[in-house]
């Protein structure tokens, strides 16, 4: 063994690493845990995952040798935080950890731990908009959040404009919050070949070209799904177009209301819902698309654009949020609550063979500055600083 390999076996430390509200790997938080997991520092530091039962492979094949301390089996949101205020300090301090990593810290975090503390806040979503946005948590987590937000010993956040929201909503210490912005995967995701096939087959599944994607979780009035029906059965009248409307993310709250509006769209047979959708299979999803529109109120970071832009798809985006941050000049924006305006873009991707192939080359330059390894390397290193080891 070197001088070095010593160094790092005394410096070794034991973070824990919370599962909870991870959606087993399923959801946009998930794949951020999964893609840090793949990517953790080899120093001899030991990680350990814990959560409910039901996560213990959820995140099996992200590295080798992780550790998972299974906590029941319960569901829901109340016996999910009543376990994280009333369980979580004993329990760390039973584990004996270093540090410990919140990856969905705007959703479940503890109020007080014995251990440093890190988490990463992907939107405060919950405090925006309409009553609708707010109920995704709950009376008494809406409460309790921003409080528990301040006490976490650093706090990541993943856009600036995430940033911002922490310090106006939660009254963070700015000093105390580090933008460390999501990657992507250019192994995944880059442009495939086009080739003469009038349908894209991904099983069970088989979608005929052309058409528009927007992938996201149907969560209405958030999502803004209505405004994207809207615009593009005004696309559709003012442009005769064959394109279809794919629309690939699980029902979530008002969904309902998001079906039925394309139920009487005269376009619906145009109209195309996918449910849940593998997220093994996006890649060739995003490369077969036309165009991806991204017509969001809110998002913290906005990871459809970005996995668009490294598809080689050009994007069209609401002018909200943290898009304009992630997409810069490389997108054609748009005003979210102006479904007009929305199909103007649509018409100019759609028609002008120029502009295209200009927000795809600006695409893909744009979504090189992305990567996992950065956000993985800075993430372990704040980790570490804050364990003061």
């Amino acid at each position: 063994m070197t001088l070095y390999d010593c160094r790092l076996r005394r410096r070794a430390i034991k973070i824990g690493i919370d599962t909870f509200a991870c959606d087993g790997g399923k959801s946009g938080i998930g794949v951020y845990l999964h893609q840090l997991l793949k990517r953790h520092p080899r120093s001899g530091d030991r990680l350990e995952l814990f959560g409910w039962e039901f996560d213990r492979f959820a995140f099996a094949e992200s590295a080798e040798d992780l550790e998972f301390i299974g906590q029941g089996a319960r569901t829901g949101t109340f016996a999910n935080s009543l376990w994280h205020m009333v369980s979580y300090p004993e329990f760390a301090r039973t584990q004996g950890y270093a540090v410990c990593f919140f990856p969905a810290a705007n959703k479940r975090i503890p109020r007080r731990s014995p251990c440093p503390t890190v988490g990463t806040v992907h939107d405060l979503a919950a405090y925006r908009g309409p009553r609708s946005n707010r109920e995704h948590l709950g009376a008494i987590l809406r409460m309790l959040l921003p409080d528990s937000l301040r006490n976490l010993d650093r706090v990541i956040a993943v856009s600036e404009w995430v940033k911002g929201e922490l310090v106006e909503v939660a009254k963070v210490e700015e000093s105390r919050i580090e933008v460390i912005p999501d990657g992507v995967d250019l192994d995944a995701f880059h442009p495939r070949p086009r080739n003469e096939e009038s349908a894209v087959l991904i099983q069970p599944f088989s979608f005929r070209r052309p058409y528009i994607l927007y992938v996201s979780r149907i969560d209405h009035p958030v999502k803004n799904h209505a405004g994207l029906i809207e615009a593009f059965g005004i696309f559709k009248a003012r442009t005769k177009h064959p394109h279809r409307l794919v629309l690939a993310g699980a029902d979530r709250k008002g969904s309902e209301a998001v079906k039925r509006l394309a139920a009487k769209s005269p376009y619906r047979n145009d109209i195309f819902f996918t449910g849940h959708f593998p997220l093994k299979n996006l890649p060739e999803l995003y490369a077969g698309a036309d165009l991806v529109v991204v017509p969001s109120r809110y998002e913290g970071f906005g990871m459809g654009a970005l996995e668009a832009m490294a598809s080689g798809v050009p994007v069209a985006c609401a002018r909200a949020a943290s898009l304009p941050e992630v997409a810069d000049q490389a997108a054609l924006y748009f005003e979210s609550g102006d479904s007009e305006d929305m199909a103007d873009r649509m018409v100019t991707l759609t028609t002008d063979r120029e502009t295209y192939k200009e927000c795809r080359r600006r695409g893909l330059e744009r979504a090189q500055t992305f990567s996992w390894d950065k956000t993985a390397e800075r993430t372990f290193r704040i980790l570490r600083d804050a364990s003061g080891k």
